[in-house]
């Protein structure tokens, strides 16, 4: 015999209750769908290989940046975060920060104001460094979800989980200003990963992907795709893929116009120019 609750019995009761829970996920796809039905498939932006820089195939890329003319590098796995100086012309590489005897998994990295943040994966805080002394954070702050990628604009940091979703924060207490929902034609973009932002747009990439999406702030619309699928084979025949050596470094070179693009455990950084 079942229960009754307000003339219902359980089994009735758990009928209504799943059917409104599918209508409720029915309907939040059927909203998804007409918005991204609306965007127009995104172009694929031509650009130029200009230039190979050799990248230290120990280093697991989380994020890259250009600072001073030389590319900052932040690297992740436990017992081997670093945060690294590497010379353009070069390739040299100046360590300027290790957590080797700690359980940080550093993640993406950004310098805003002359101040370096650091995402970290799975720790769930977000370090605040003065650029000129690494020696120890300025501040720390949590953060409660995956540390992914990082970068801003002129007022904020922008901040990926691993979802389609992307975080604006207050750079001064890291409250939350806004979020958007990655998103092109055929919906949702979710694994977003390693940001940059390029001339008042977002720049990502994809985890797993070689296709770097160019996303309207504003939105969350992906307005241009830039394909580097089997770049890397191209320049390197004994590269093999493992599951985890993926793209996941873009850094901008505002001064010169330059893009460039690498991968962790890659052994080249591509610099590219846009058509």
């Amino acid at each position: 015999m079942f229960l009754k609750y307000k003339g219902l019995t359980l089994a009735a009761l758990f009928s209504v209750l799943l059917f409104s829970c599918n209508s409720d996920s029915n309907r939040k796809n059927e909203e998804i769908y007409s918005e991204s039905s609306t965007i127009s498939e995104a172009p694929i932006i031509p650009y130029e290989i200009i230039g190979q820089i050799v990248h230290d195939t120990t280093a697991f890329t989380q994020g890259l940046i250009v600072h001073n003319g030389n590319l900052i590098e932040g690297t992740g796995i436990i017992k081997q975060t670093r945060i690294s100086q590497i010379d353009t012309s070069s390739g040299q590489i100046k360590i300027l920060k290790n957590n080797f005897e700690d359980d940080i998994f550093g993640e993406g990295i950004t310098i805003f104001n002359n101040k370096l943040y650091q995402l970290t994966y799975k720790n769930n805080v977000i370090f605040e460094y003065e650029f000129d002394n690494l020696k120890a954070p300025m501040r720390t702050f949590p953060w409660n979800k995956e540390g992914w990628g990082i970068t801003h604009d002129s007022t904020s940091l922008i901040v990926s989980d691993g979802s389609s979703k992307l975080y604006f924060l207050n750079p001064d207490n890291m409250k939350l200003v806004k979020e958007i929902e990655v998103k092109d034609n055929l919906g949702l973009v979710d694994s977003i990963n390693e940001l940059e932002y390029i001339d008042n747009f977002i720049y990502a990439n994809k985890w797993g992907s070689e296709i770097i999406y160019k996303i309207e702030p504003s939105t969350g619309n992906v307005v241009g795709k830039i394909s580097f699928e089997g770049i890397i084979q191209r320049y390197d025949k004994s590269f093999q893929y493992n599951g985890e050596n993926v793209l996941n470094g873009i850094a901008w070179d505002q001064k010169k116009q330059e893009l460039f693009v690498t991968g962790k455990n890659w052994p080249q950084i591509f610099k590219i120019k846009f058509n």
